[in-house]
């Protein structure tokens, strides 16, 4: 299991995700802590990425503490 390691609450970071990726919705990013490996699968098939590669961008967007661009 991976696990995410994030600067802001869940709920902000979704937002910027979002704003990055408007095509995603709530549902796509459907998280709750413990089950990291869902959330990482399900979008790692959305944006044709692996499941490292997502775990990276979505902690680099988290730690962005600007608007996300």
């Amino acid at each position: 299991m991976k696990t995410l390691i994030l600067m802001e609450p869940w709920p902000d970071t979704r937002e910027k995700l979002k704003e990055i990726e408007n095509h995603l919705t709530d549902e796509d990013l459907d998280y709750e802590p413990g089950h990291e490996d869902d959330l990482l699968k399900r979008l790692a098939a959305i944006l044709n990425k692996d499941m490292e590669a997502v775990k990276v961008w979505i902690e680099s967007v988290s730690a962005n503490k600007a608007k996300a661009s």
